[in-house]
């Protein structure tokens, strides 16, 4: 049997057991330590003994739970409901301002936790319920929280560019800066598309009341206060490591920590609290573990059978296709595959093929990981199975149907994959603040 037929037949087989619901992990890992065994015998196991020793050994994987626990204890104690109501006084006058505010609140929540999920449950349990009963449209403002939701992949510090630096081997601290201006930049692509909609149809977002207008000046600086700790939080993380003062492990501990002391200021700190947040710290991060563990062992499949080298000699050779041309046909792959699968799955199946090639193209590997990222944050509200459109669905009240749900996310597809071709178009967007922090 040639290699290129053990590597489909590898692909369909994981392919099979992703459909029928087994874990990705799972799925992936029995993949390819099954077929280590049956094509090097024995000295297979010491493919997944080499992933594990790698995985052990990669330092920055400290950051994993820290920041999962941070993100989780802001969550839990309450601190991003304070933050809504901040956003709902300061941004409510202004025309589709409460959408507004929600963009702002999924802005910070994503700067405390590196998941879509958890901006996603804010907003769908704070902030579409209040949006409802103000009026707004229930298409416009469940597409508002679903995609602002998914900053938490791009925003720093995200989950999704750990995994992706663990298996390209690419700087983590890199690659976290160079999401902050693209993520703001779709940020505000969200907020002017919210003005310039609420502007042309009125309707779908009605002015707050005027006796819910007449908040007074002490009232809504007092509710910045609200604001005062999480900027506090992301300052000593992320303001600490980009100054040279800690490092990226430091500063994730740092991150944690101020997290738990601002639960404690808030006098939130129960012992509730904190179960619920080491319980969900712990099964997201062995989750995790368990994923990089699954690609490390089948990326080293797929070296031992050429097939990276397979795949280049595919692209440039036969098809003759240009770099441009490669990349977006990549991108396009991982669209189709957001329709079925989640971005760890995406990511596990196809970077240990795509990242050689990226690299062979002689294109920087930190820009294409933001790229990656992006193509995730669109692939999460593709029909038919995006993963944030059956988390909405679980969470939003009854009158929000799956049909509501599918129609709300086509405009905000479209706005981020503006964002994708500007990233593209201009890699400086992605680069600039890495360059200038590490003289890259």
């Amino acid at each position: 049997m040639s290699y290129e037929l053990i590597a489909i037949l590898m692909f369909s087989s994981m392919m099979v057991m992703l459909i029928t619901g087994q874990r990705v992990y799972g799925a992936i890992g029995f993949v390819a330590v099954v077929a280590a065994l049956l094509l090097w015998g024995d000295g297979g196991v010491e493919l997944a003994f080499g992933a594990s020793m790698k995985l052990m050994k990669w330092y920055p994987l400290l950051t994993l739970p820290m920041f999962i626990f941070m993100g989780y204890m802001l969550s839990e104690s309450g601190i991003a409901d304070d933050l809504y109501e901040m956003f709902h006084v300061w941004f409510g006058p202004v025309r589709g301002g409460l959408a507004i505010g929600t963009i702002g609140v999924m802005v910070v929540i994503s700067a405390m936790n590196g998941l879509s999920v958890a901006g996603l449950a804010i907003g769908a349990t704070i902030a579409l319920p209040e949006l409802l009963r103000r009026g707004y449209d229930k298409i416009m403002v469940t597409g508002v929280i679903q995609a602002g939701s998914t900053l938490g992949i791009l925003v720093p510090p995200s989950v999704v560019l750990v995994l992706y630096g663990m298996i390209a081997r690419q700087p983590i601290g890199q690659l976290w800066l160079a999401g902050v201006l693209p993520g703001l930049m779709m940020a505000s692509l969200f907020i002017v598309y919210i003005l310039v909609r609420c502007y042309l149809q009125p309707q779908l977002a009605p002015v707050l009341p005027k006796e819910e207008r007449q908040v007074s000046l002490a009232r809504k600086l007092s509710l910045l206060r609200a604001g005062i700790l999480p900027l506090m939080i992301f300052f000593l993380m992320m303001g600490l490591f980009m100054m040279g003062i800690t490092s990226l492990v430091e500063s994730s501990a740092v991150g944690a920590m101020s997290a738990t002391v601002a639960a404690l200021i808030k006098g939130r700190l129960t012992f509730r609290v904190l179960h619920e947040t080491v319980r969900k710290t712990l099964g997201v991060s062995c989750m995790f573990m368990w994923i990089i563990l699954a690609a490390l062992t089948f990326g080293a499949v797929f070296d031992g059978l050429g097939a990276v080298k397979a795949i280049e000699a595919f692209f440039i050779d036969r098809l003759g296709l240009g770099p441009w041309e490669i990349i977006i046909m990549m991108q396009i792959s991982y669209l189709l595959m957001g329709m079925f699968l989640d971005d760890t799955a995406m990511l596990v199946i196809v970077a240990p093929l795509y990242v050689p090639l990226v690299r062979a193209l002689e294109f920087d590997l930190i820009w294409y990981g933001i790229l990656y990222t992006i193509t995730c944050q669109i692939a999460y509200m593709t029909p038919p199975f995006g993963y944030n459109l059956f988390l909405m669905r679980a969470m939003a009240p009854p009158e929000v149907t799956l049909a509501d749900i599918y129609r709300s996310i086509l405009p905000f597809v479209i706005v981020m994959t503006c964002g994708l071709a500007m990233v593209m178009a201009f890699p400086q967007i992605a680069l600039w603040l890495p360059q200038m922090v590490y003289g890259r």
